[in-house]
């Protein structure tokens, strides 16, 4: 992956906490980062814990942010998802996975939260 995409995404995520923070979010990690993968930020919305994915584009000429989590990385954030929840002790607690979409245009970041964005992907048990 080259400097200017890492650089991209870093400066995305920031973007994506302060602008989760504004919303009313609490942040419990950012870059979780395990063996299999990372989940980029987790947070609370009132009682639930929220699993985040930021994406980040600054052209679509390769689709939008939110076309980049695909099943495959729906499976892995599953996965990630459920270690956290069993480390933690927080089975049985509300969670859902939401996708921060930002796409730049004329130099400005174009955000959009999508809560709720994919269901949990139960064929994996920790």
């Amino acid at each position: 992956m080259s400097k200017r995409r890492i650089a991209l995404g870093r400066s995305g995520e920031g973007i994506a906490v302060d602008y989760l923070k504004r919303n009313g979010y609490r942040i419990i990690e950012a870059d979780y980062c395990r063996r299999l993968g990372q989940i980029d930020i987790i947070a609370k919305d009132q009682k639930t814990i929220c699993f985040i994915e930021v994406k980040t584009r600054s052209t679509l000429r390769l689709g939008t942010p939110l076309e980049a989590v695909n099943s495959a990385k729906q499976r892995k954030l599953s996965q990630l998802a459920l270690i956290f929840l069993k480390q933690r002790g927080l089975f049985g607690q509300p969670a859902r996975f939401d996708v921060v979409s930002i796409s730049y245009q004329n130099l400005q970041p174009n955000l959009e939260l999508i809560k709720n964005a994919f269901p949990l992907h139960h064929q994996y048990t920790y």
